[in-house]
């Protein structure tokens, strides 16, 4: 009977259909949106970096340990690293999608920081990361210099100083890292047989630069308890940090037994340099820097 009336009244039915339509879409707007449940295994990441040092080198000092210790996290599923010749190690732990990724990081936290003891020293300095991140790159940009009239060097450390930073203030990016990194360094070139002539080894030039380049507190002139009449305290602050060629090229390494000084000039030379030459990126032909963003886990989801 119900649908007879509408069957027998075309026009008052195609009306209806047409106000549901307009109220339907009127709807639209404000209509609340859910949530799509995350689906992508939460993934932590454990990064450090051992300068200097072989890719197997890397794998027995801190890869397989930081892999011992993290191993049966609560929740784990797997696990895979990777070890470089540049000296860095990555750890990625993969838990289950509805492990919290901020309880995994503090799990796997705990566990790097009682590994931490058993590492070389050159990393503990260093540290290692732990951090929340997908590790399939969302973006990557590329860096050049059309006319090569500014090199790797240069763009590496605007893209860290200017560029970098930024990218990972914004919201759902975990990471902005930087492929074929050229970050400034001072390198100090030694020359083997002017080191042995005068009875020098490298670690003597090491216990050298620790001694002679750094930054110290030279305190105050007119500190409390002063005597009566005492107006000013004045900091003192004391030059002692190298930080151009000619000053590290006049480090003194030793005294002669005549008295005379033996400098770093004696032995080798100083340069400004790149503190990492082991990679390199090439854009469209043309040598430069790249920047890869990783999304956090849940942008990926």
């Amino acid at each position: 009977m119900f649908v007879d009336f509408f069957i027998k009244r075309p026009v008052f039915t195609s009306v209806c259909a047409i106000i549901i339509l307009l109220v339907g879409a009127i709807s639209i707007p404000s209509l609340p949106t859910a949530q799509y449940p995350e689906i992508s295994p939460t993934q932590i990441i454990v990064s450090s970096n051992y300068i200097g040092a072989s890719a197997e080198i890397v794998e027995n000092t801190v890869t397989t340990i930081l892999e011992r210790q993290i191993n049966g996290v609560e929740g784990i599923k797997y696990m895979t690293s990777s070890s470089s010749n540049d000296g860095s190690s990555t750890i990625t732990v993969t838990f289950d999608a509805s492990r919290d990724k901020d309880i995994a990081a503090v799990d796997v936290q705990n566990r790097v920081t009682s590994a931490e003891p058993q590492l070389p020293e050159s990393v503990k300095q260093t540290g290692v990361t732990v951090s929340k991140q997908s590790n399939n790159i969302l973006l990557a940009i590329g860096l050049y210099s059309n006319n090569k009239a500014l090199n790797n060097v240069f763009l590496s450390n605007y893209a860290d100083l200017y560029i970098a930073d930024a990218l990972k203030r914004i919201k759902g990016v975990s990471e902005a890292r930087i492929f074929g990194e050229r970050r400034y360094a001072m390198r100090l070139w030694l020359d083997p047989n002017k080191l042995a002539s005068r009875n020098l080894t490298t670690n003597d030039i090491i216990n050298a630069l620790n001694e002679q380049n750094l930054q110290v507190g030279a305190g105050q002139i007119g500190q409390q308890p002063a005597v009566d009449g005492q107006m000013y305290q004045i900091d003192l602050r004391a030059v002692s940090r190298l930080t151009e060629v000619e000053e590290f090229d006049n480090l003194v390494v030793k005294t002669a037994a005549d008295g005379s000084l033996i400098k770093l000039k004696d032995v080798g030379r100083a340069e400004l340099g790149a503190q990492n030459y082991n990679s390199f990126l090439r854009f469209k032909g043309n040598e430069g820097v790249g920047i890869g963003i990783f999304p956090t886990p849940e942008v990926m989801s």
